[in-house]
This record gives C-alpha cells, structure tokens and sequence, in this order.
C-alpha cells in the first residue's frame, strides 16, 4: 500500500492537494485538500452592502462575475426589490454573465484540460505553412516547451498530425477569450471584475449599435463553439472512450437554476440522480459540515445562512480549508453535468437532442455521463446552449429602456443569491445589521466538488471519484489529474482565497 500526493495539482485555479492510497493498482482512499485560506466573509462584515458585489469578486479571476451576479441578487432580496429589476436590466445581467460562461467553459478545455489529452510538443519539429500551426509553434515554443509541457509517457494517443492541429486550435482558443472578455467589457464595462452588475439592475443601457455590435461578435464565438470546440471534444473522447468509465462521483447532483427569465430561470433548480429523475430543490436542506476541516467545532452542521467562518488551523480531525456542503445530509455534485442532466431529465428538447447525439457518435448510455467524458461533454454542449441562447436575449432588449431600479439600503434585511455559476451551483448569504454588512457566507461551486468528509466519513465528490480508479504507473498518476480537472476545480473560490495567482511546475511524491 502507497500514497501518493500531488501538491498542488496544477492547471486548476487555486491551491489544491490531492492525496491517493494505492493497492495493488487501485486506489482505496482519498484526500482533497486546500491548502490556503483568507476569508472574504471576514472581510466583508461592517461594510456598506454596496461593495459586496465588488469586493466578493475579487475572490477569483475566473469567476467574478458569478460572485458579482450572486452577491447582486443577494442584495436585491436583502434591499427588497429583486421584483422589481427591469426587464432590460435583467437581460443585460444574463448576457453579461453568459460572455463568462463562455470565456470560462473554453478556458477550461483548452487551457486547462486538454494537456491531459493532446501532445503540444508535436508542433516543434512542424515545418509547414499552415498558418494555424504556425501561429501555434511560434506560441507554444517561448516558453521552451519541453521542460513545461507535463507529458503523460505512454498515454498520448493521437497521432502527431491530429495533435498539430489540436494545439493550433488550442492557441486560437486564447483569442476566442479574449473576444468573450470583450464581449462581456460591452455592458459590463471591464473584465475581469466587470462594473455592469450592480443592485437593482445594471449600469449600461442598451442602445441599437450596441445590441448590433454585440450579436456580430457573439456570432464569431459561436461559430468556434460549433465547428472548434465541440467537434474537438468528441475527437478526444472517442480516442479516450475509456474515460467514460473512470471518475464516477457519487452519482446525485444539484444545481440552484440560473440565469432568470420572465416565467422563471433558464435552468431550472433542482437534484437528480443518475436514475434522471429530477427532484425540487428544498435550499432549507443544505447544510455545511467541517468535522474534516480547520474550522471550529460549533459552526458544524449549520445552514449558510446563520453559518460561521472561524478557523483553526491546529484541528486535530481537520485536513482542508474547504467546508463540506451537503444537500438533505448527503454527498451532491454541482456544474454543468448537473445542469444538462436535470434539463435532459425535464425533457428540454435542445439539451437532449444534443445529449442524445453525443452519446450516439460515441455509443454511450446515458449512465456513462457520470464520469471524466462526461463532464466535459455536459460543458461542451452546455456551452453551445447558452452562446445560442444569448443570440435570442439580444433581441429581446428594448434599446434605451430602463435598466436599474432605484432603492434605500435598509437598517436590516437578509438575502441569498443563488445561481448557477460556470463551475456549479454558487450561493451567497447576506444580513443587514444598522446599514452595514453584519453577516456573509459563500458556498461556492467547488466547496460541493471538492470537499473533505463530513460528519458521517462520506467523502467529498473528487474523492469519491478517485476512490476505485486503477493506476497504471503510480510514479505518473495521470488517472488522478485528469480526473480532477474534469470537474474544472476553482480553489480561489472554495476557500474564499485572495491572492496573486502563482507559478509553480507541481510535484508528485511517492510514499
């Protein structure tokens, strides 16, 4: 029996550890740890509510604008006047959010994920005139690809032409963000940290030439996600068809519904199960353990809302700084799999006629979802699905209509913002003591994904998706990491973390 530990795993946002017992070539036990802390809850309290959508932003780079759209809605309740958001402005905050979506989903793939998969080294020895090869060399090779490039020996699979062209599309894949960010700096004014999202609406009317501009270049990433992104997708899963057995959670799954509507949410909240039978969400059932980790004892079992953020780094029993949420006492995966599957479940015809075609192109069941394939196929599509939905709200909005709805802060008032962030299911509860911030807590997409055990010893879900997996070279356990970048991990966010993003090459140790 070995461990092997991988601090930090990298190609992820934050800091995390993973740790693996391994016998006789399959893994028996796992460990999710992060290793940092700095608690933004803390620093928000006494404060004028009006900053929380700035300040909670700062938790990460990649996911500002989901604190900025949860923090917002958080204070629209807590204000009184989330009924009251105009039309435009309701509008305008989805498409401001689903510029991230996009920007975040191809990120993810691309810049994280797809060095599991695609041997970039293949461009060094290309001679060619390609222009996209081209373009990727002269990328790839500043930084002298070799000794940064993490290479799985044995485990590469395409050929080298196929791997070319992978990596050209991974350097157009950085424009592609670039012109989300762009998109999204349009009515949110900047990015990262965008200025647009604010209570009661947002700050930038819609205006003809701005609705024109934007759907011209919401065209352009479309057309990547069509003809770039997904086609590439199915490429790598048919090469790796056996990932769709590895990396199976605990098969339930949540999400809080996001991007509202008229008549509701676009994707409507809710649990399921991989019997694709979905279930009312009850937000009174969630729950955050910290039995395994370095908080105090008495803030164990509480709801977010009356939660509480009191470290203690010397806890005997404590093995991370993430919390462990739990929904009804029980292990639940938040993200895009999540929400495809309640959608497909409720039978929207979009998700399931694109669900259904991948699964047919790679002869899948639908319980082969649950797994590393699956994540990034439900992220895929799910990215199609919100860049065609965008191209509808666009022409919703009525050019210079109203976006913002005035309001007086109350002495006291609470709210929770819930949504659906890129990564999972993102909530943000506020209470409003004599003007100012009197209580705040987060629970973040990862903090769901990649907790520690709860009260009961049920590990988190990367840990239950580690546990069984077969390791073929325990000095390279490349199983491991790409089946934790499968759920796309953001460990700024889970631990509330503000810090300047660092470069480090990682390690494994072997014990």
């Amino acid at each position: 029996m070995r461990t092997i530990v991988i601090d930090p795993v990298t190609r992820i946002e934050g800091h995390l550890k993973i740790e693996a017992t391994v016998d006789d070539g399959v893994v028996k036990e796992a460990r999710s740890t992060g290793t940092l802390f700095r608690g933004i809850e803390l620093i928000l309290q006494g404060r004028d509510p009006r900053d929380a959508p700035r300040i909670t932003q700062r938790i990460c780079g990649v996911c500002p604008t989901a604190h900025a759209t949860a923090s917002t809605f958080a204070l629209d309740e807590a204000f009184g006047i989330a009924d009251r958001i105009p039309t435009d402005g309701r509008v305008i905050r989805n498409l401001i959010f689903g510029c991230n979506y996009i920007q975040s989903h191809v990120l993810h793939f691309y810049h994280l994920a797809a060095l599991d998969y695609v041997d970039v080294t293949a461009v060094a020895d290309y001679e060619g005139t390609d222009p996209g090869l081209l373009a990727a060399k002269e990328f790839l090779g500043r930084g002298e690809l070799g000794p940064f490039v993490p290479r799985y020996e044995g485990d590469y699979r395409f050929p080298a032409d196929v791997s070319r062209t992978l990596a050209a599309h991974y350097v157009q894949a950085f424009e592609i963000r670039r012109k989300a960010h762009e998109l999204l700096a349009m009515f949110g004014g900047k990015m990262p940290h965008n200025v647009g999202i604010v209570p009661g609406g947002v700050t930038q009317t819609a205006e003809v030439d701005l609705i024109a501009a934007f759907l011209w270049r919401l065209n352009e990433l479309r057309h990547f996600i069509d003809h770039v992104y997904l086609p590439d997708v199915l490429e790598v899963a048919r090469v790796y068809s056996d990932y769709a057995e590895i990396g199976a959670g605990s098969g339930n799954f949540l999400d809080y519904g996001g991007f509202p509507s008229a008549s509701g949410r676009f994707f409507d909240a809710g649990t399921i199960s991989m019997d694709l039978q979905p279930h009312d969400l009850d937000v009174a059932k969630i729950t955050e353990s910290i039995a395994h980790s370095w908080y105090e004892d008495g803030s164990d079992g509480l709801h977010p809302a009356t939660g509480k953020t009191e470290p203690n780094a010397t806890k005997e029993a404590g093995y991370s700084w993430l919390k462990a949420p739990r929904y009804d006492g029980r292990v639940h995966e938040g993200g895009p799999l999540a929400r495809m599957l309640l959608s497909y479940a409720r039978g929207d015809g979009m998700v399931v006629g694109l669900i259904d075609t991948v699964l047919g192109a790679l002869d899948l069941p639908a319980s082969a979802l649950n797994s590393v394939l699956g994540r990034h196929a439900a992220r895929a599509v799910e990215c199609k699905i919100v860049a065609d939905a965008m191209a509808e709200w666009i022409l919703d909005l009525v050019p210079g209509g109203p976006v913002y709805a005035p309001y007086d802060i109350p002495d006291e008032g609470e709210g929770a913002g819930l949504t659906s962030a890129p990564r999972g299911a993102l909530g943000h509860w506020v209470r409003l003591k004599g003007g100012v911030i009197d209580h705040y807590q987060c629970v973040v997409p990862t903090t769901w994904n990649a907790s520690p055990k709860d009260e009961k010893g049920n590990p988190g879900p990367i840990e239950q998706a580690i546990v069984g997996t077969p390791i073929r070279d325990e000095e390279n356990p490349f199983e491991i990491v790409r089946i934790v970048r499968s759920f796309d991990p953001c460990l700024a966010c889970a631990v509330h973390l503000v810090t300047p993003r660092g470069r480090s090459l990682g390690r494994f140790v072997v014990g």
